[in-house]
């Protein structure tokens, strides 16, 4: 189903004049724009405006301009679905979402049956393509397995001799990449002293904190989100513990050190390189914070995914989607995030997940 937007030719009423029909590629983003982890949301619309004007201020895709619309999926499924339902009715070709798995697995079969391709440049549950409905479905980021390896490695490596404790969130990601990583830290040897679920979006966590303490427990690994983690690094700083608090890619925001203050310095997390270290993308960089845009997190990933799509659909010559999958299948591409590719998953290859330290309310790497 071809979904190719096309502007009517308008009619002056009372004046006889008409103005020529100007073709316009719709595409779209869809986030957490709204709720607690809306932070995220922000980066992606960041990375997607930021894309979009710049393909036009280039003379667009093919002599066609792009419209770029924003769907707010606040990380909940059927808000999701909804979400890209909506998008379909506005003529959509291209989203560069979801954020939240949760949200991006559903909403790929709405894609996928619809004929609408999706690159996620967040979502990193290996479901989203190792089960992916249909061909149009890929990601600009890494996956839990390849994040919790590198976790797992790490903690049995280098806090063997410690009590470790795994905690999620019961999320499609936090579950998942807290699952990844206990099985790769069993792998290497280490046994977790405490494995258990907590429930998200509550402001009290004393009860699971006074639990870690009467464990003992040095090092707490969270499969969750900022907002939920930053509360119990501050809360477990505040019951005196000076447990390392580790987690992975959904840290990657400054309202985690806005939760903790200093409680937060130390906390370690994995995330691939920082695409703002990148030569190429330093542009984009200063573009972003020259129009009050957020650089950081998953900004470059958004931009990277529609930098990916437009060049498809410029050597595919149209917005065809066998055509332009096609060329998302067969390219390499440069982007913000350096040279990239897919495989025949739709996964990209890039390199994998290192290490950051939170520290004087920034994250860099970990030395």
């Amino acid at each position: 189903m071809k979904k190719l937007l096309m502007a009517s030719v308008a009619t002056v009423v009372g004046m006889g004049l008409s103005t020529a029909a100007m073709a316009d590629i719709v595409i779209a983003t869809a986030g957490p724009m709204t709720g607690q982890y809306a932070s995220f949301g922000q980066q992606m619309k960041a990375g997607a405006e930021q894309a979009v004007e710049d393909i036009n201020a280039a003379g667009g895709i093919n002599g066609e301009k792009l419209v770029l619309e924003v769907g707010d999926d606040a990380c909940d499924p059927k808000q999701a679905v909804a979400v890209a339902n909506q998008f379909v009715g506005k003529g959509v070709v291209f989203v560069a979402g979801h954020f939240c798995s949760g949200s991006s697995i559903p909403a790929s079969q709405v894609y996928s049956e619809e004929g609408i391709i999706q690159i996620s440049p967040a979502s990193t549950n290996p479901k989203f393509t190792d089960e992916r409905p249909g061909p149009g479905v890929f990601r600009t980021c890494g996956r839990d397995d390849q994040q919790g390896q590198v976790a797992g490695a790490f903690l049995a490596k280098n806090f063997g001799d410690k009590k470790i404790a795994i905690i999620h969130d019961k999320s499609a990601y936090g579950k998942g990449l807290a699952d990844e990583t206990k099985k790769y830290m069993n792998e290497a040897g280490k046994q977790e002293t405490l494995y258990e679920a907590y429930t998200a979006g509550e402001k009290d966590y004393t009860a699971l904190v006074t639990k870690l303490k009467s464990e003992g427990i040095n090092v707490l690994y969270v499969g969750g989100y900022h907002s939920e983690a930053g509360l119990i690094k501050r809360q477990m700083a505040e019951q005196g513990m000076d447990t390392i608090l580790v987690s992975g890619d959904a840290l990657v925001t400054d309202e985690y050190w806005s939760i903790t203050g200093d409680a937060g310095a130390g906390t370690l997390m994995t995330f691939s390189p920082d695409p703002r270290k990148n030569p190429d993308a330093a542009p984009v960089v200063k573009a972003l914070e020259a129009a009050g845009r957020t650089a950081e997190g998953y900004s470059l990933y958004t931009y990277a995914a529609i930098q990916a799509w437009a060049d498809s659909v410029k050597a595919a010559g149209s917005t065809d989607f066998d055509a332009v999958i096609e060329k998302l299948n067969d390219g390499e591409f440069t982007t913000v995030l350096g040279q990239l590719s897919f495989d025949d998953k739709g996964d990209v290859t890039l390199p994998g997940y290192v290490f950051y330290e939170w520290k004087d309310g920034k994250y860099d790497y970990l030395n």
